[in-house]
C-alpha cells in the first residue's frame, strides 16, 4: 500500500517539475472504512468507502496553491500540476511559505516501534454487525431502556508525503470501534446518554456488551433531570469532557492564532497559565496511540515537547510558516490534507494527573455541579470568555443527589485554568489524556 502511494507522489512531483513548479510537495492517501448502524433491532445502515486521493502543493517564490486529484492517470496528473502552477502564479505572495530545508527533515524513524496499525485481518461486515448487536442487546436488557442506537466500524488509512526537497515517507494507521446511545423515558421526559470505545488493535477493544451496559447505565442515571439554581458554584468536569478545557488552551497557543494576534494567551509566553505543578506535554511518539506519527506534514521529525511546564507557558504550536512569521523554530506540528497547505496542530497531549479520585473531588466540592455533557459553545478566542450549555448531576454536601440539565456555565478561561484541581482518572489509551478536573467559582445559569 505505501509503495503504491510513494509511486503516486513521485509521479505527481515529476508532473509539477514539468509544469514549471519551483518547489512542490505531494500527499497521497489510501483510505477505507466500513460502518454498521443498528437501530430498533434492525440494520439501519451499512457503509463501505474506499478512496485514493492525491494532493499537490506548488510553490512559486512566495506564492503557493493546492490542488487534489482522484483520477490517477498521467494525463490527470499533468493537468493538475499545470493548474496548480497557474494558480500559484496568481496567488497572493506569502514571504513565509516554503518547504523545509533538507537539513530539517526527519530521517531514520522507527515506524514499527510506534505500533500504529493492526496487521491482523480486517473484520467482516458480519463481525461489525455482531459488535453493534451485542452492544444494543446489553443496553436493552436494562429495565427502563426503550431504544438503542448502536454502531461499529473499522478503518484503515495510509499516507505518504514527498517533496522536491528530498523528503519521502509514509505510514498507516487502523481503528476499530463500537458505540451505543441508549434512550429512556418518553416525550419531554426522554433522556439519553452514550458510551463508546475505539482502539488501534482489534484485540485491545473492550467488549461490545460492556459498551452497551455503560450507555444504559448512564442514560438511566439521567432520569428525573431538572434545572439547578442559578449562582456561583464549583464545577467538576467529568473526564469524558474535561479535555475540552485543555483544548481551549491548545487552541489559544496555536501559532496560527498567535500570528494573527487573536489568541487569549498571545501575551502570556513565559508566564503562569496553570497552577504550579501542572504541565501540558505533547508526545507524538507515544506507542500504540491514535495520534502518534513519526513526522509531521512538512517532513520534520516528531518529538516530545512541554507546552506548559510547572504552570508556565513555554511556547507556541508552530508549523514552518507560522514559525518564520514569529521568528521562531517549527515545533514539528504541521498538519494538512490533500486540498490545503500545512497548518499547526497538536497531537497526543497529556495534562499532569492529580492524586485524588473523582469521588474525592466530589466530596471536596461540597455543593456544586458535576458536568458530564457540554452542549454548544460561545468562546471568545481573543478574551477567553467562556459560556457553554451543560448537563450533569447536582452535588450537595459532597454527594450526588440528582441529575440536572438545561443550564449554562460561564467564566473566563484565564481565571478558570488557574483554579483547577485534578483527579487521577485519565484513560491511558486516549490521544488526549486529561483527568476529571474541578474548577472553583463558575457562574451557573439555571432556574
Amino acid at each position: 500500500m505505501t509503495d503504491m502511494l510513494e509511486t503516486l507522489t513521485t509521479r505527481l512531483l515529476e508532473a509539477a517539475r514539468r509544469a514549471g513548479a519551483e518547489a512542490a510537495d505531494a500527499l497521497a492517501l489510501d483510505q477505507s472504512a466500513t460502518g454498521i448502524d443498528i437501530r430498533a433491532g434492525k440494520l439501519e445502515q451499512a457503509e463501505r468507502s474506499e478512496a485514493v486521493e492525491v494532493g499537490l502543493r506548488v510553490l512559486m517564490g512566495g506564492r503557493q496553491a493546492c490542488v487534489s486529484v482522484s483520477d490517477l492517470s498521467d494525463t490527470s496528473f499533468a493537468m493538475a500540476a499545470e493548474r496548480a502552477v497557474a494558480m500559484a502564479r496568481e496567488a497572493p505572495e506569502d514571504p513565509y511559505a516554503g518547504l523545509a530545508d533538507p537539513s530539517q527533515l526527519a530521517r531514520g524513524w522507527d515506524l514499527a516501534a510506534l505500533q500504529l496499525a493492526d496487521d491482523t485481518a480486517e473484520p467482516s461486515p458480519f463481525d461489525l454487525e455482531a459488535d453493534a448487536r451485542q452492544a444494543e442487546a446489553a443496553a436493552l436488557s436494562r429495565t427502563g431502556i426503550v431504544q438503542v442506537e448502536a454502531s461499529a466500524s473499522y478503518s484503515r488509512r495510509a499516507v505518504h508525503l514527498a517533496g522536491t526537497n528530498g523528503f519521502s515517507g509514509g505510514y498507516a494507521r487502523t481503528s476499530r470501534s463500537v458505540s451505543a446511545v441508549a434512550f429512556t423515558g418518553e416525550g419531554l421526559g426522554m433522556e439519553r446518554d452514550w458510551a463508546g470505545e475505539s482502539r488501534i488493535f482489534q484485540r485491545d477493544l473492550p467488549s461490545a456488551q460492556g459498551v452497551g451496559d455503560l450507555a444504559a447505565e448512564r442514560a438511566l442515571e439521567r432520569v428525573g433531570a431538572r434545572r439547578p439554581k442559578t449562582g456561583a458554584y464549583p464545577v467538576l468536569f467529568d473526564e469524558r469532557i474535561a479535555s475540552s478545557l485543555i483544548g481551549h488552551l491548545l487552541q489559544a497557543v496555536n501559532g496560527a492564532s498567535v500570528a494573527r494576534g487573536a489568541g487569549w494567551l498571545r501575551d502570556r509566553l513565559g508566564e503562569q497559565v496553570l497552577p504550579k505543578g501542572l504541565s501540558v506535554i505533547e508526545d507524538p511518539l507515544r506507542v500504540r496511540t491514535s495520534g502518534s506519527r513519526p513526522f509531521d506534514a512538512e517532513g520534520l521529525a516528531s518529538r516530545r515537547r512541554e507546552i506548559v511546564t510547572d504552570g508556565v507557558l513555554n511556547g507556541w504550536t508552530l508549523d514552518l510558516a507560522t514559525a518564520r512569521k514569529l521568528g521562531m523554530n517549527s515545533t514539528a506540528s504541521a498538519s494538512r490534507g490533500p486540498t490545503s497547505p500545512p497548518s499547526p496542530a497538536s497531537s497526543n497531549v497529556d495534562l499532569t494527573q492529580g492524586s485524588a479520585s473523582r469521588a474525592d473531588l466530589i466530596a471536596q466540592m461540597g455543593t456544586g455541579l458535576l458536568v458530564t455533557s457540554l452542549i454548544g459553545s460561545s468562546i471568545n478566542g481573543t478574551t477567553g470568555d467562556y459560556s457553554r450549555g451543560a448537563s450533569g448531576f447536582w452535588v450537595e454536601n459532597g454527594e450526588i443527589t440528582h441529575p440536572v440539565n438545561e443550564l449554562t456555565i460561564a467564566g473566563n478561561l484565564r481565571d478558570m485554568l488557574m483554579r483547577i484541581t485534578l483527579a487521577n482518572d485519565a484513560r491511558m489509551h486516549l490521544s488526549t489524556r486529561v483527568p476529571s478536573l474541578l474548577v472553583e467559582g463558575l457562574t451557573l445559569a439555571g432556574s
